[in-house]
């Protein structure tokens, strides 16, 4: 079904409001952020390296009069739209500028990445052009006097590097006067034009671990004569989760998950030491507060009750992303008087991680669901895939969202 007949089988109570909201999208600029997207497409760089993608950004923000400024970090940038008056807190939309160290495989388009084992493949390059996008129009806006209450754009480098550079951000004081903050993560499993929402935790905690065991070694014919490394580390990874799931509430999710165990080289030596990595991921935030606590000492009981001395080295990652309701208001809001509530479904936590979340440590936020699915589509598509790919109407819809939220958040300021 093509979107023109999606619009017209709406019933009439989902379709925005006759008087909509000043700032439509122009279709010169609709074809400008495609080909800004798909620039950047072409040529990913990775976290804290993101010099060419923050040299565009700049460009184009300042070709519109705006005055950004490059974070201390060296990469991503900051802008403010408006005078800030210094008393009213600034509404923030953030976008994430990095890509991932994964080949491109996709075959076919024009756009496919130019450097080689490096693809935008989380839709990194979608959230920035959508950022870009209200940006320019919220600047007309302003221009025009139309802009209600000023807003920071935020282009955020590294957010794929744990434990984010979101932290390094907020350290370069792109949070000073704002008081909410608002970003979208594409969703593959939701279609193009529309957003999925969800108040509370929408993503989850997710930390590293990597724990090394060592013993005296020994020979395989006589085990009860020194620590048996290989049982011991087979132990730690079976009873290790079991145990933890014993001691939180099993509502929290909180999960150790193993994926490298090696110990040894011969059959029948009893290696002196074991190495274990894994991640610990957590749905709830105060399980994951206490996460480190609760999974230090279940390893260690488990070491010490077959002889293994353990270090343990807990990498904290990010906190779940847990949505502010009222903010979360705001997008449902956006959404509405843009496209009509047709647009907006529900959207469940996810398992994955990603480091919007620092900011809402700060400050409430909310991070909304961005569909990327070409309507009609029925193929799995799931992100940090090489062949991940978007239907670019999705720009589009974005830049409503975010101009929508900064419009309706200044009225209500």
């Amino acid at each position: 079904m093509s979107r023109a007949s999606e619009e017209a089988d709406r019933p009439e109570a989902d379709r925005p409001e006759e008087a909509p909201l000043p700032g439509a999208l122009p279709m010169s600029l609709r074809v400008e952020l495609i080909a800004f997207r798909r620039d950047l497409h072409m040529h990913p760089e990775l976290g804290n390296q993101e010099f060419r993608t923050t040299a565009a950004i700049k460009a184009r923000l300042e070709e519109a009069g705006l005055e950004p400024r490059v974070l201390s970090t060296g990469t991503g940038l900051m802008c403010d739209i408006g005078d800030w008056d210094g008393v009213r807190p600034l509404l923030a939309i953030r976008a994430d500028i990095d890509a991932l160290p994964i080949p491109d495989t996709k075959t076919g388009v024009p756009y496919r990445s130019t450097v080689p084992d490096r693809a935008h493949a989380c839709g990194h390059d979608v959230h920035t052009a959508a950022v870009l996008g209200a940006g320019l129009v919220l600047a007309d806006l302003h221009s025009r006097g139309l802009l209600p209450h000023p807003v920071r754009l935020i282009f955020q480098p590294a957010e794929e590097v744990l434990p984010g550079g979101a932290t390094d951000a907020i350290e370069a004081g792109v949070l000073e006067g704002v008081g909410r903050i608002i970003a979208v993560h594409c969703d593959p499993k939701v279609d193009a034009g529309r957003i999925g929402l969800r108040p509370g935790a929408i993503t989850s905690a997710c930390d590293r671990l990597e724990v090394s065991l060592d013993g005296p070694g020994g020979h395989t014919a006589r085990p009860h004569l020194t620590t048996d490394m290989v049982t011991a580390a087979a132990r730690v990874v079976t009873d290790v989760p079991a145990l933890i799931a014993r001691r939180v509430d099993a509502r929290a999710g909180l999960a150790v998950t193993w994926g490298r165990i090696e110990s040894g080289h011969a059959c029948n030596v009893i290696p002196q030491r074991a190495e274990l990595s894994g991640t610990v991921r957590c749905l709830d935030l105060q399980a994951w507060r206490e996460a480190p606590d609760l999974v230090h000492a279940a390893i260690d009981e488990i070491a010490n009750l077959h002889g293994a001395k353990s270090q343990i080295n807990y990498i904290r990652g990010v906190p779940p992303v847990v949505n502010d309701p009222a903010v979360t208001d705001l997008l449902a809001a956006a959404m509405t008087a843009r496209r009509g509530s047709y647009a907006i479904e529900d959207t469940e936590q996810s398992l994955g991680g990603e480091d919007f979340s620092w900011y809402l440590e700060q400050v409430p936020g909310a991070m909304a669901r961005l569909g990327v699915r070409a309507p009609g589509d029925t193929a799995r598509r799931d992100l940090h895939r090489g062949d991940f790919d978007v239907d670019e109407h999705a720009i589009e819809a974005g830049v409503e969202l975010f101009t929508a939220a900064a419009l309706l958040d200044g009225h209500r300021s």
